[in-house]
């Protein structure tokens, strides 16, 4: 991790263990990374999570969306060029590729003059299994 040392950090044990955390589980809250990691160190504990997030965020080796309601999801930046797919039934996450998107970065450049950062995009919906399971709910105005 030369990027923390050439701005004067050291990569420390906690820092390695929620890198590697975070890389392992693709998409995780800081109480998934804490869970995940509870029985490889006793000095990790959530406060050091969230900290070492926040500071793997600001030297953009770490990027988070929001996934499921308030839930902060952290995943690598390197892994962050697609779209979050998020099953309101199941709460399952899956991925598509950035390109899926390109027709409306070009409407909201074109139309609205606005560069979208679509690297943060995610899309509610309902995954096959649970339109299939409950075809009622296809109503996407009546799921909560």
């Amino acid at each position: 991790m030369e990027l923390l040392r050439s701005r004067g950090y050291r990569l420390t044990q906690q820092r390695r263990l929620v890198l590697d955390a975070v890389r392992e589980l693709r998409h995780a809250t800081p109480e998934d990374v804490f869970r995940h990691l509870r029985g490889e160190s006793e000095s990790v504990d959530l406060a050091t999570v969230y900290r070492t997030l926040e500071l793997l965020t600001e030297l953009e080796l770490v990027g988070h969306a929001r996934l499921e309601g308030a839930a902060e999801t952290y995943h690598l930046i390197d892994h962050a060029d697609h779209v979050h797919l998020v099953c309101r039934g199941c709460g399952s996450v899956r991925e598509a590729p950035l390109s899926v998107a390109d027709g409306l970065a070009e409407v909201l450049r074109a139309e609205y003059d606005f560069e979208a950062d679509l690297g943060h995009l995610v899309v509610f919906g309902r995954c096959g299994t649970c339109r299939r399971d409950n075809p009622a709910a296809d109503d996407l105005g009546s799921i909560t």
